[in-house]
């Protein structure tokens, strides 16, 4: 069996954490990274049985997650399987990525929701994000946001030096598996909206959203001239 881990990044979610966590324990080891927590989400992660990382001060889910793929990468693990501490991600789907990655490896496969079953709001904007992100790196990605996804541990090491340490770290994932043509799958899970509030700034996040695309559909040209030019 492959050495896989679930990697789980965590701020201020004392109200979810433990569920998460023992959740999650019934299929993989689980590792939390608190990412500056004031709330006692660390004591509570780590008395659920999980390892956990304390990331002082709050740095960001994208510098939350580099802290974890150095851990495990240390560990010699061979994928990590992400999902967030808020509830939105239902652990007792991780079979259902795992089954996909054994069936079908990949280095990236992404849990893909339903943006019919959303909020109006965020299904307009994650369906106008999927069709622009699409367009821009040239293939089809059907949910580029979803933080429900196993990762292997080529890509893990090509992010570790990510300059991104906020919510676009795993658009930049996308962008860096598709740059270096690996394999993306997608696999549909659960679309949940509980009682937490996002941590995401909507204006900014667009705003970056918005400069990623532009900034990846101009390197995927430039890099369609070269191997044009190359041949």
């Amino acid at each position: 069996m492959a050495k896989i881990i679930a990697l789980i990044p965590a701020y201020n979610e004392a109200g979810h954490i433990e569920a998460v966590v023992k959740a999650a324990m019934g299929y993989l080891p689980v590792l939390v990274v608190d990412d500056g927590s004031a709330d006692g989400t660390a004591d509570i992660a780590e008395a659920a049985g999980a390892e956990v990382i304390r990331q002082r001060p709050n740095q960001g889910k994208g510098a939350a997650l580099r802290a974890g793929f150095r851990r495990l990468l240390e560990k010699d693990a061979e994928a990590v399987v992400t999902l967030d501490a808020d509830g939105q991600h239902d652990p007792r789907e991780i079979p259902l990525i795992l089954a996909e990655y054994q069936a079908r490896p990949a280095d990236l496969i992404i849990g893909e929701r339903n943006f019919r079953q959303m909020p109006f709001s965020r299904r307009l904007a994650n369906t106008l994000g999927k069709i622009l992100f699409s367009w821009a790196i040239g293939q089809e990605i059907r949910d580029n946001q979803s933080g429900y996804r196993l990762i292997s541990a080529r890509l893990m090491r090509k992010m570790i030096d990510s300059a991104e340490d906020g919510f676009e770290f795993e658009v930049e994932m996308v962008v860096q598996a598709a740059l270096d043509e690996m394999a993306i799958r997608g696999v549909n899970i659960r679309t949940i909206y509980a009682d937490q509030g996002s941590h995401i700034r909507p204006f900014q996040h667009v705003k970056n959203f918005l400069q990623m695309v532009l900034k990846t559909y101009r390197r995927m040209r430039f890099l369609k001239r070269g191997q044009h030019a190359g041949s």
